[in-house]
């Protein structure tokens, strides 16, 4: 399992207590070939919350919108 922001690695050092490791898709890439829900604010383009369910390098399912957000990766370890 891991997580995927739009933040660069350095930034997301700040991150502390995720139970994920967080990659960092800063040059949005992924982002915008998976065409991910994205928004802006002050000044920063961020991913809005989802989980995908990747099998082989396949998407299986996606859940959007992800609710209650701070459950949902402990919902997808179980």
């Amino acid at each position: 399992m891991f997580g995927l922001s739009t933040q660069a690695t350095d930034y997301q050092k700040e991150v502390a207590g995720l139970p994920f490791p967080l990659l960092s898709d800063s040059s949005l890439a992924l982002s915008r070939v998976l065409e991910l829900p994205l928004f802006e604010v002050g000044g920063m383009t961020l991913i809005k919350r989802l989980t995908l369910i990747i099998d082989n390098g396949r998407v299986e399912h996606v859940f959007y919108p992800v609710f209650p957000p701070e459950r949902n990766a402990s919902d997808m370890k179980a």
